[in-house]
């Protein structure tokens, strides 16, 4: 009986892990991911993607990516839509029919497989029929490296992912910036937030989203900027007063190597703690 039942419990323990993941292979066809509601699930890529997401459940979804790793979290029921995962070193998009609905019972994480066909984007075909786009190999960037990231850097924010040009080698990374970064601009009434950082070779571009908060329209100039930046660059030359839809762009900041050290920190006063002493002058004996 106690084998009975020690077996029993093994067979459930065995079935729990391999229910763990949900695995399913990219095959170029669009792979059906459902979501609970107020519920997060995880899709393992093993790749560095971004997530492009449909404009009519953007403000439904919750969408987190990092090393390889989608975390998806919807806060309202939706149907089909497609998500784009677009493989940042080699260009490759995978396309996610994602949906939303009522929880019905816990869904386990993802993880997405791929074959060697699919991972380089090659066609099985035999050496005779091979043509010659398909044995070109992706021609290296002519550009500096600091002008090729700054370019792939804005076709990541503004450009429709399947638009973006492919940059070997380019890695996205964390980088453990501040939520604010008032010593870049000081002499403007602006706010900057940092975005993004990428990676290639020793330099690194950081994307900071710059916001005017002031009722004049300003005229960007990278002369303006405060650090130690190896180029920069504005998405647009100008600030329109604020709440206008000029009000906002991004600038693209080169950096050799780890950009914390490039931004001027922060000044912040310390009140003293210290107690002030009044000392009376003893009156002068006659």
């Amino acid at each position: 009986m106690k084998t009975k039942l020690l077996l029993t419990i093994l067979l459930s323990f065995t079935a729990a892990l391999t229910q763990a993941e949900l695995l399913m292979t990219w095959k170029r066809i669009p792979l059906t991911i459902d979501l609970n509601l107020n519920e997060e699930r995880i899709i393992f890529v093993d790749k560095n993607v971004a997530v492009g997401i449909p404009a009519e459940i953007e403000n439904k979804l919750r969408v987190q990516s990092t090393e390889g790793t989608v975390y998806l979290k919807s806060n309202d029921v939706f149907d089909l839509s497609r998500l784009q995962l677009r493989d940042i070193e080699s260009g490759e998009i995978i396309l996610i029919d994602l949906r939303s609905r009522a929880n019905k019972g816990r869904l386990e994480s993802v993880r997405i497989l791929f074959n060697e066909d699919v991972t380089t984007n090659r066609k099985s075909v035999s050496q005779t029929m091979v043509s010659d786009e398909e044995t070109m190999t992706p021609p290296k960037s002519q550009l500096p490296i600091p002008a090729a990231l700054t370019r792939y850097a804005a076709q990541s924010l503004y450009a429709p992912l399947r638009t973006v040009e492919p940059l070997p080698g380019v890695r996205r990374i964390g980088l453990k910036l501040p939520k604010s970064l008032p010593t870049l601009l000081p002499n403007l009434f602006v706010r900057s937030t940092p975005l993004e950082s990428w990676e290639l070779g020793d330099y690194v571009v950081t994307a900071v989203r710059i916001k005017n908060l002031s009722k004049d329209a300003v005229d960007l100039d990278p002369r303006y900027l405060q650090g130690y930046f190896y180029a920069a660059t504005f998405q647009h030359a100008f600030l329109g007063e604020t709440g206008s839809p000029e009000d906002t762009t991004v600038v693209y900041l080169v950096t050799e190597g780890n950009p914390i050290n490039a931004f001027i920190p922060q000044v912040r006063l310390v009140p003293s703690n210290k107690k002030t002493v009044t000392v009376k002058k003893a009156a002068l004996k006659k």
